[in-house]
């Protein structure tokens, strides 16, 4: 019998497979997609994330990240990593490092789609393979987490992100996040010639006119030509009454998610799959929620407290005339996420 089975072969699932698999479980992923696979993601991984990944044996290549900077075109405020840099990584090597990993481990990727789960008392089925338990790694808007009746709606208007790349020189070895009354724009360094650019904002509006309300980045893009199509996600906040369902565990997005606004979706793809998978190995899946609870709390207190602030029209440029005032918090608030 099937170990556990992960539903989604994205960096969650592939993350969960990595860590059964190095536990000595069985662990197959259902993906319909084929690798590697990319998404709309600013594509900045965290110093935590970079080490969870090496953890995992996962070593990733791309531009070294240094730091963040904030700016509003006038002003700006930076801060240093500590303890190590982070990684600006295109999503699709990322997830071919990912995959290979799993592969090496013997790992098996079958190409369906979940569908309908069943489970009973010692076995769950889904897309045709039965294991002692399933994990739900199936994305932001994960139909496991609607079937299995723990969606919860949420209210107001969404944020969403989109994200496009440019072949141009990276001018600075840290993540760029520029303020606007209107959202943010993330720029990540990636490769050699090679820039993502994502932003995310509550408008719905196209790309080109979200680039826009960033004049001097606009101007310093104005030269490269889009190297890739845009690619849109969200909206981006997305809750679940409860983290397991009977012998279904959520990992990643699935699990429930606040924003894109700092960064550690890695990191907490992977903490959260390991967490899930620990539980399993120890014979304790009822621990997973409060587990779950504790290595999301700091992104989740972090990330709702400057959501909040930066859904008013001018607190783009109060947040960085802060981070520019006061250069100590703003670090130590930059280090507290990693």
């Amino acid at each position: 019998m099937i170990d556990v089975l992960v539903a989604g072969g994205g960096p969650a699932g592939l993350a969960a497979a990595i860590r059964a698999a190095s536990a000595g479980l069985e662990a197959v992923v259902v993906e319909p997609r084929a690798t590697p696979v990319d998404k709309a993601c600013g594509e900045g991984i965290m110093p935590g994330g970079v080490a969870a990944l090496r953890d995992l044996g996962v070593r990733v290549s791309g531009h070294e990240l240094r730091g963040i900077r904030y700016t509003d075109g006038r002003r700006s405020a930076e801060a240093a990593f500590r303890g190590g840099p982070g990684a600006g990584v295109r999503r699709t090597e990322l997830h071919a490092a990912l995959h290979e990993r799993a592969a090496a481990l013997g790992v098996r990727v079958v190409t369906r789609r979940v569908g309908e789960v069943r489970q009973d008392e010692h076995t769950v089925t889904a897309a045709g393979l039965t294991a002692r338990w399933l994990v739900a790694a199936d994305g932001l808007h994960s139909p496991l987490r609607r079937a299995l009746g723990l969606d919860h709606p949420v209210p107001g208007p969404g944020r969403y992100g989109l994200r496009r790349h440019y072949p141009i020189a990276p001018w600075t070895d840290h993540v760029e996040v520029h303020w606007s009354r209107h959202g943010e724009a993330y720029v990540t360094p990636v490769g050699e010639r090679l820039v993502g650019v994502a932003v995310l904002s509550r408008d719905r509006r196209p790309y080109d006119q979200h680039l826009a309300a960033f004049p001097a980045l606009a101007a310093r893009l104005a030269d490269g030509p889009g190297a890739t199509p845009v690619r849109g996600a969200g909206p981006l906040r997305q809750r679940a009454l409860g983290r397991r369902a009977g012998r279904v565990l959520l990992v990643g997005d699935a699990a429930g998610y606040v924003d894109a606004l700092t960064g550690e979706g890695i990191a907490l793809a992977v903490a959260t799959a390991t967490a899930a998978v620990d539980c399993l190995s120890a014979g304790r899946p009822e621990d997973y929620p409060r587990h779950w609870a504790r290595v999301t709390r700091r992104y989740r207190l972090l990330t709702a407290a400057l959501l909040s602030a930066a859904g008013h029209p001018s607190s783009g440029r109060l947040i960085v005339a802060a981070a520019h005032r006061a250069p100590a918090v703003f670090r130590t608030a930059v280090r507290a996420l990693q």
